[in-house]
């Protein structure tokens, strides 16, 4: 019997916040109705959901960590085909864009219930590594699941600082292509100054996370920062690169269809000439403004001095990159 004609119960509804309690953390659950996962980011779909009536009853739908856990063995979902992780700014948000484009593909693009969890040792006491990890792979289960029965894949963009709880996700997914998406440091530092994101403004993500002393930050120019953090990617990327087969290295282009081509090869994937075209004509718009025509900003500086080492880790994953492909 197809998922229409036997509909799960949650099929509706998904995890999206934790909520600090004692002795342990709770979470609420969203209402989805219909609603698809197209957005550029998955809080814009959440912010579209919450207007709903059912959203917006003052008695609230929680579970427990325990009861999130057993309720997604239940539910009938797509195991992940990629994660996506990316330096920032570096064309991963078009990528995303590009996949959910197909009616099969479920594409998750930087879910903040996922981010939660996995840094829930510094936002929560009392509960285990082990209890967050079966809740990370618990809440993908459920944002994973079946809602209208021809879904095949599901893509994980993850934020650019889940790079650095590599070890962590390979364990959980040993066998799931992980694709390393990067991009010359100086246009990321460039483009990060017309609206900096978490990772780049010093004290908003542990500076512990990314190896960091408050008292390294202390004074720190926000260029400087961000050039400090790319450092801590483009590292942690040369090493997964070295070390695991199973991943791919993506630089940036322009043109969005460049970047699709590798990955479209490395996962198997399969085009109708309709979804193709789709993909094409999307390319020519904004990754994060949908309905702005995209231009590409012609920058031609000479890199600072604090950006040299970053720069010299980015010829190092180039010439990785290169390698591998001739291979």
């Amino acid at each position: 019997m197809s998922i229409d004609t036997q509909p799960h119960p949650l099929r509706h509804w998904i995890p999206y916040k934790l909520i600090p309690d004692n002795p342990q953390p709770s979470l609420r659950w969203l209402y989805l109705g219909d609603q698809k996962f197209d957005s550029p980011f998955f809080d814009d779909t959440q912010r579209r959901c919450l207007s709903h009536p059912y959203n917006s009853n003052p008695i609230a739908v929680t579970s427990s960590l325990d009861g999130l856990v057993e309720m997604a063995q239940t539910v009938p979902s797509v195991a992940p085909s990629a994660f996506i992780f990316h330096v920032s700014r570096c064309g991963s948000t078009l990528l995303s864009q590009l996949l959910s484009l197909n009616e099969r593909h479920i594409v998750l693009p930087e879910v903040p219930l996922l981010d939660t969890l996995l840094r829930l040792p510094t936002h929560a006491e009392g509960v285990s590594v082990h209890q967050r990890e079966q809740a990370f792979q618990a809440v993908l289960q459920l944002l994973s699941q079946k809602r209208t029965g021809q879904e095949t894949h599901v893509f994980v963009k993850t934020d650019s600082w889940h790079i650095l709880a590599y070890s962590t996700l390979r364990r959980l997914y040993p066998t799931t292509p992980f694709i390393l998406l990067y991009r010359s440091p100086d246009a990321v530092v460039r483009s990060q100054r017309n609206h900096r994101g978490m990772q780049a403004v010093p004290g908003v993500i542990a500076p512990e996370l990314f190896g960091f002393t408050s008292a390294q930050l202390t004074g720190m120019d926000l260029d400087v920062y961000m050039a400090n953090v790319l450092e801590r990617y483009f590292e942690t990327f040369l090493s997964v690169a070295t070390q695991d087969k199973n991943c791919l290295l993506v630089n940036y282009h322009e043109d969005g269809m460049v970047m699709m081509h590798p990955l479209i090869d490395f996962l198997g994937l399969t085009l109708t000439p309709t979804e193709y075209t789709a993909m094409q004509q999307r390319c020519g718009y904004h990754g994060k403004h949908p309905n702005q025509i995209f231009r590409e900003e012609l920058v031609e500086q000479t890199p600072p001095d604090y950006l040299q080492p970053a720069l010299a880790l980015y010829r190092q994953l180039e010439v990785k990159r290169k390698w591998t492909e001739a291979a």
